[in-house]
């Protein structure tokens, strides 16, 4: 999807539901906080629980205890959108999920559709709808990503997770529907193989792929989804009609996890793959300088910002969803602020209080936060805090 029309939506939508300008809070009104104040760790209702995925056990059995302990959450999500997509063709895209993605299931690459039935059958949920809850986040999310070197050389990587937008508005409650709903879902996975631990991310109940994870000694990695006309949904289209072999964004990022041995592995083999969609990888390493953002059309690497670069002589990297050549959109720039709150920040201060402060600050948080995750590759460390916006804040 290009951006001019994702801003036309959005706006089509406002006006669809007659909300005036007045009613938003633009994003050049946001604040920043640092400076303001400690606000970490935040309370401990925002922390999330730890799960163990075990990569020796069979595929049909690696999420059956996520599965069980979240099948009513999965469920509801799954019914939320229902509800948001009833409207449209009379309920005839919920059939066509219904009748026709199950069938995706067995084309799927190994070992990822043997485990999104096992997740079916654990939860009751049609298979045709947990493969969509997979491939959902190939198509649309809209992230923050930064990695930052300190004065004493430690590199550290955050996120802000963003996904939602035309979900459903509720507005007694003032939020994005499915975004509430995955609040409810968000957990953190240790990966591990002959009970060592392989790598951690991340995620939601349910999901298999990962957009957030770090391997513990070698490298961190988040995926921002990227805006093109050659879109995923295009990479969708060919990969079913058997037109091109791609990689599924979010499982290539765990096979990288999975297999790649230290930074500079996981720059190489993130660069050189056919993908299913364009995205920017954002990589952070153990030693100073390692630090970068992959540019990623589908079929070839466009440009990399690294930490190291002696033409960027950058401290700290910050990635939205805009290419860092193109302006961002008056309405969905988080770039601009960020990079003002990282430089209010400074390097001295950059660990997990700083980035968290600069992720908490708005209109980098807004009403499409489901997550903040802060991590530190040198050993491993994942922490992540469901969020939310409090009003007045900015839709996206």
């Amino acid at each position: 999807m290009d951006m001019t029309l994702f801003w036309t939506t959005l706006m089509g939508l406002l006006a669809a539901n007659r909300l005036s300008a007045t009613t938003l809070v633009p994003p050049y009104t946001g604040k920043c906080l640092v400076g303001e104040g400690s606000i970490y760790p935040p309370a401990e209702k925002a922390k999330v629980d730890w799960h163990v995925v075990q990569l020796d056990l069979p595929p049909s059995q690696r999420w059956l205890s996520i599965a069980s302990s979240y099948k009513i959450q999965i469920a509801k999500l799954t019914q939320a959108i229902k509800n948001v997509t009833q409207p449209i063709m009379h309920g005839k895209i919920t059939d066509f999920v219904d009748n026709y993605l199950a069938v995706w299931a067995d084309k799927l690459p190994h070992p990822y559709g043997e485990e999104i039935r096992s997740i079916a059958n654990a939860t009751g949920v049609p298979l045709g709808e947990i493969v969509l809850y997979n491939i959902f986040y190939e198509l649309f999310t809209v992230c923050t990503s930064v990695v930052a070197e300190n004065d004493n050389g430690d590199v550290y990587a955050a996120r802000n997770l963003d996904f939602g937008f035309l979900l459903g508005w509720d507005f007694k409650q003032h939020q994005w529907v499915v975004t509430e709903v995955l609040r409810q879902m968000v957990i953190n996975i240790e990966w591990k193989y002959n009970e060592k631990t392989v790598f951690k991310s991340a995620g939601f109940a349910g999901f298999i792929g990962v957009l957030t994870g770090v391997k513990p000694k070698a490298f961190s990695l988040t995926i921002n989804e990227r805006f093109d006309t050659n879109s995923g949904f295009e990479g969708l289209l060919k990969w079913l009609l058997n037109l091109e072999k791609s990689k599924w964004v979010t499982w290539m990022a765990r096979e990288v996890l999975t297999k790649a041995g230290s930074y500079d592995e996981a720059i190489f083999s993130l660069s050189v793959v056919r993908l299913m969609a364009p995205v920017y990888f954002i990589v952070s390493g153990c030693d100073g300088g390692k630090g970068a953002v992959i540019t990623r059309s589908r079929e070839r690497t466009l440009d990399i910002r690294s930490l190291e670069s002696s033409s960027t002589q950058n401290w700290y990297l910050l990635q939205t969803n805009y290419d860092p050549w193109v302006t961002p959109s008056p309405l969905d720039d988080r770039r601009t602020p960020g990079k003002l709150c990282m430089e209010k920040l400074g390097s001295y201060y950059v660990d997990f209080a700083g980035l968290y402060t600069v992720l908490s600050s708005k209109p980098i948080l807004n009403k499409l936060t489901v997550y903040t995750s802060l991590m530190y590759a040198a050993n491993g460390t994942l922490e992540t805090y469901i969020q939310n916006c409090p009003d007045p804040c900015w839709y996206v």
